[in-house]
């Protein structure tokens, strides 16, 4: 039986939102217990010195086979994305992520690396995978999308995400920032062919995410019955209302638009990104700042892989949010528990709790008393290993 017990530990607990000085005991990758002056015969002892031990971090939005470059690269050979996706995993593992969600892979590589990773044969984190996301002819995403119109393509479309082992089904109710020729606030798939995309992937028990921008857009998706909207750059109380009452989970990525901001068309990316981009961004933080304080239940995400947005850049996400206006509690259990629970994991993840897997993370200080600690991850446990440390 493997035995690792980490001493000496502040330990963040997001459930109750307290801090507790005390020791974590990891028996075969299970939290066996918590407490203090915990003792257990031939266990590797890791003494914390009073870091902070955090649940590990999720990303509920990434595309692992995008390289975060100034514009996309889509056409790349599957040898190189796969090269590169293992080094992404690295950077997740070494930034204290320990679950990811992928919306929107390419060629179904995805679903690839996440069989090898169940399987042992490559180090990642734990992963929930989309395959093709689906949009209409010539609509966002469409040069690595499963292009449908109507809502028996769109059923169909469904089906073969969910036949080639998708964890979510992705559909595009809008426009976005990346395509040009589309504009976010564009409405795209219709609420009858959302609809039938959505009941296909709820009728397995698989659940939909949307990339939606636009209200026009976000309405229709929400009324076709869509488990999470990611972005969200305009909302109304309507919305909110409606998420809150059908449980509808909020990725608002807020790092997606402030990196493309921050580095602008002076570091080559296109004029029309930036455009759309600077149009949206005031806004998509006060939708962002209304939906938390009506309530919505807001989950980490960053879509990882768009420009200057890199992966091993999660934990701004948080310190985004907190600046945006969400307290910092509420920051940390938007990329830990309420991640879990949208992702239906909660009961074996996302908290440091006995009977659950030890995927935790380490930073140097109280996240409370410092959120910037979170940029700076000393150690990463997955599976009860320790796969990183400094």
């Amino acid at each position: 039986m493997a035995k690792l017990l980490l001493q000496n530990a502040k330990i963040i607990d997001v459930m109750e939102k307290k801090v507790t000085d005390g020791d974590v005991l990891i028996l075969d990758g299970i939290i066996s217990e918590i407490g203090a002056n915990l003792e257990v015969a031939d266990a590797e002892v890791v003494d914390l010195c009073g870091k902070a031990l955090m649940p590990g971090l999720f990303n509920c939005h990434v595309h692992m086979c995008l390289d975060a470059a100034e514009e996309e690269h889509y056409y790349k050979s599957v040898c190189e994305m796969t090269v590169e996706a293992l080094t992404y995993f690295k950077q997740y593992l070494e930034s204290g992520v320990t679950f990811i969600r992928d919306v929107g892979g390419i060629n179904f590589l995805d679903l690839e690396l996440k069989k090898m990773a169940k399987a042992g044969r490559v180090l990642a984190p734990d992963m929930q995978v989309s395959a093709k996301c689906i949009c209409m002819t010539g609509g966002h995403g469409w040069e690595i999308a499963r292009e449908a119109d109507g809502p028996a393509d769109c059923r169909m479309a469904a089906r073969e995400q969910l036949k080639a082992g998708a964890d979510w089904v992705k559909v595009m109710a809008t426009g976005g920032v990346m395509t040009n020729g589309v504009e976010p606030g564009s409405p795209q798939l219709t609420e009858e062919e959302l609809r039938a995309a959505i009941e296909e992937a709820h009728k397995v028990g698989a659940k939909t995410a949307t990339h939606a921008q636009g209200m026009t857009g976000i309405k229709n998706a929400l009324r076709a019955g869509i488990d999470s909207i990611e972005h969200g750059f305009y909302m109304d109380d309507w919305c909110f209302e409606w998420m809150k009452e059908h449980d509808v989970y909020y990725v608002p990525t807020l790092a997606a638009m402030y990196w493309i901001k921050v580095n602008g068309t002076a570091a080559g990316i296109a004029d029309y990104v930036v455009r759309k981009v600077e149009n949206a961004f005031d806004d998509h933080k006060a939708t962002f700042l209304n939906a938390y304080k009506s309530g919505v239940k807001i989950v980490l995400g960053t879509d990882a892989g768009t420009p200057f947005n890199d992966h091993s850049m999660t934990a701004h996400e948080i310190l985004l949010m907190e600046r945006a206006g969400m307290e910092p509690w509420d920051a940390l259990r938007a990329g830990t528990i309420v991640a879990a629970q949208m992702c239906g994991v909660d009961a074996v993840c996302g908290s440091i709790e006995v009977g659950k897997k030890a995927n935790l993370a380490v930073f140097a200080e109280n996240p409370l008393e410092n959120l910037e600690t979170v940029l700076d991850c000393q150690m990463t446990v997955l599976n009860g290993k320790i796969v990183h440390k400094k």
